[in-house]
């Protein structure tokens, strides 16, 4: 593969690959263009300064160049004839959640097209992105981008919300795009997920309850909450999707060398009790003074977690509700596990102010992204002062 394999181990995110004499300007002109391309085109129309531009030069068909390019980047913007590409990359596909973006251009740059994986891969954006830079037309054949309705698969997806399972993404999709009675029912998370001055379509409903839902009936349902469903909520989702918002904060605090076996333990216990599920949780805080501590490292990082290490000075600034004497003697600060929750998700009240189990500490809140959006209408002083921690003195006094 020529120069290729002396890049095998830093590349961009995108890779341009053309085989024409015209496609190779189009190429050139997108790798100087398009953040995190890296552009291959055939040997025969080297120019003698590719290297000096990071140009990968290849030998022979593009058919043997394709998988390894299909294994390793995002996306796959090919300038050849459409019918090629779908040859080249059919005994390639495996998966619409796996395969990268393919993205063809034709030979004038007159139409980017949005080949596949254009939601999960990113190709429609990627289409989009590419048009804009070539001044071309983006050409996008995915029904819900069409019709400007809601994409199931994408739904969220720019918050971090996760599906508890992708088996009725299809079916629902069909439901949406095909203009049936579509039911939302938002528990948690954030309010964003449609455009600002757009009407949501006729045939989609956002009710109050999971219980309104199923009472109006309607063809498919998406479901935004962090709890677990009770039984008699189970049935929204025989043409539903469920998705977990991230709006969990879990306080931590632990002995000295405590196991991540030990720590996750407590923290899966302490959810099922709460009906909370592991998908919605966001980030661990903790004090710094456990910023390196093995257990923790392991769990956060097992579940790309987010940790949040905080000082015994911004701890004691928030009001909690059982201060204790001994914490403060050993750390600086009053509190852990009760104040760090408090700090991160800016709760007034914790779904668990506090459980020691073990060798754990734990407290669980909840990010309010409603009551956010609402404060956040009111003015920046508002504002402020929601996504600011308190710095009230913390209620017990010091020795």
């Amino acid at each position: 593969m020529g120069a290729t394999a002396a890049n095998n181990e830093r590349h961009g995110a995108y890779a341009v690959v053309a085989i024409t004499k015209h496609g190779v300007e189009i190429a050139r002109r997108l790798g100087g263009a398009l953040a995190g391309a890296d552009v291959y085109y055939t040997d025969k129309f080297a120019r003698g300064d590719e290297a000096k531009h990071g140009i990968r030069l290849f030998s022979g068909n593009v058919r043997a160049l394709l998988p390894e390019l299909f294994a390793r980047y995002d996306g796959l913007i090919c300038i050849i004839s459409l019918g090629a590409v779908v040859r080249m990359i059919a005994p390639l596909l495996k998966d619409k959640k796996t395969d990268p973006a393919v993205v063809v251009i034709d030979d004038k740059a007159e139409h980017v097209i949005s080949v596949l994986s254009g939601h999960l891969g990113g190709a429609n954006e990627l289409t989009r992105r590419v048009a804009a830079i070539l001044s071309a037309r983006p050409v996008i054949t995915t029904a819900s981008d069409v019709q400007q309705t809601i994409a199931v698969d994408l739904f969220g997806r720019q918050f971090g919300w996760e599906w508890e399972s992708a088996d009725k993404l299809t079916p629902v999709s069909a439901a949406v795009v095909n203009e049936e009675p579509v039911a939302i029912v938002q528990e948690s998370g954030e309010a964003g997920w449609w455009p600002e001055g757009r009407t949501l379509p006729k045939n989609i409903t956002v009710y109050g309850s999971i219980a309104e839902a199923l009472a109006a009936r309607p063809a498919a349902a998406l479901v935004v909450t962090h709890r677990l469903l009770a039984p008699e909520e189970e049935a929204i989702l025989q043409n539903g999707v469920l998705y977990r918002p991230k709006v969990i904060a879990l306080g931590i605090g632990c002995n000295r060398g405590t196991s991540a076996d030990e720590i996750e333990a407590v923290i899966h216990e302490t959810l099922n009790e709460l009906r909370f599920s592991m998908k919605s949780v966001k980030a661990v805080c903790t004090i710094d003074l456990k910023k390196d501590e093995q257990g923790l490292l392991e769990v956060v990082n097992k579940y790309r977690w987010e940790l949040v290490a905080y000082t015994p000075e911004e701890l004691n600034t928030v009001p909690i509700e059982a201060p204790s004497e001994t914490v403060y003697r050993y750390t600086g600060a009053y509190g852990v596990s009760e104040p760090a929750a408090k700090l991160y998700s800016g709760a007034d009240r914790l779904a668990l102010v506090k459980k020691k189990s073990g060798n754990v500490t734990i407290s669980v809140a909840l990010i309010d992204h409603q009551k956010k959006a609402t404060m956040q209408g009111k003015g920046k002083e508002a504002c402020d002062g929601l996504s600011s921690p308190h710095r009230e003195a913390a209620p017990a006094k010091r020795p």
